[in-house]
């Protein structure tokens, strides 16, 4: 059983919702401002948050950004906002999906089990992965190349935690911007493409000169050893 807190000021949204959710055998409590949501979450130490950003006394990404001073709780957005450059702003935020209203129960409780099976209590963690001189490991987050540490926000992580578990195969934008940035694809591929531009120059790299990812025109991307690039 999972320990929800919903945060939603809308009540013929929050009543059903909360309802749903226990029925599919979730633990949830829910508030109706972002203040006392916040003081909920700090207290309560839920498993998830699904979060509104429409809140009658804060701006839901205001009250994002706070719980993430703070915690590392996971944190759903549930929102009416459809904006493209919103959703990425707010992923890159701190929130681990984002689901666009109107959603059925059915589907909000599947992305807190994917959310959820995520996080450190999953029932499995990803292995270490090494490539070449490149060292990354899940657990920790942490990535290495030739045992100096390299910096990486968390989006140009997971991007790359995602690139090393298909490595040496062709990954398309859509597939990331699906798996990372869990948003469809449609006109957001440049997203990817500044974001592996910062990884490549976080690696010592280039699209022109790569050493681990390699753009395969038309198609996507793949992380393969230095020594068998090109």
């Amino acid at each position: 059983m999972a320990r929800l807190l919903l945060i939603e000021d809308d009540l013929t949204i929050r009543a059903p919702l909360v309802r749903a959710l226990r029925e599919r055998g979730h633990a949830v409590a829910a508030a109706s401002t972002a203040m006392t949501g916040l003081r909920d979450a700090l207290d309560d130490r839920p498993d998830l948050v699904v979060l509104d950003l429409g809140l009658p006394d804060l701006d839901g990404r205001e009250l994002l950004r706070m719980l993430r001073a703070v915690s590392v709780v996971p944190v759903i957005v549930a929102t009416a906002r459809d904006d493209e450059r919103e959703i990425v702003q707010v992923l890159d935020a701190g929130a681990d999906d984002y689901v666009v209203k109107p959603f059925t129960a059915a589907q909000l409780d599947a992305r807190v089990r994917a959310v959820l099976r995520r996080g450190p209590g999953g029932p499995t963690e990803d292995p270490t992965v090494v490539v070449g001189g490149l060292r990354i490991d899940p657990r920790s987050r942490q990535v290495s190349i030739d045992g100096t540490p390299v910096e990486l926000t968390p989006r140009e992580f997971d991007l790359l935690r995602h690139l090393a578990s298909r490595v040496g195969e062709v990954v398309t934008k859509r597939e990331l911007l699906t798996e990372v940035w869990q948003i469809p694809y449609g006109g957001a591929d440049k997203t990817v493409d500044v974001h592996l531009s910062w990884l490549r120059r976080k690696l010592g790299e280039s699209a022109q000169q790569p050493r681990y990812l390699y753009t395969v025109r038309g198609v996507g991307v793949r992380l393969v050893a230095p020594e068998v690039g090109g």
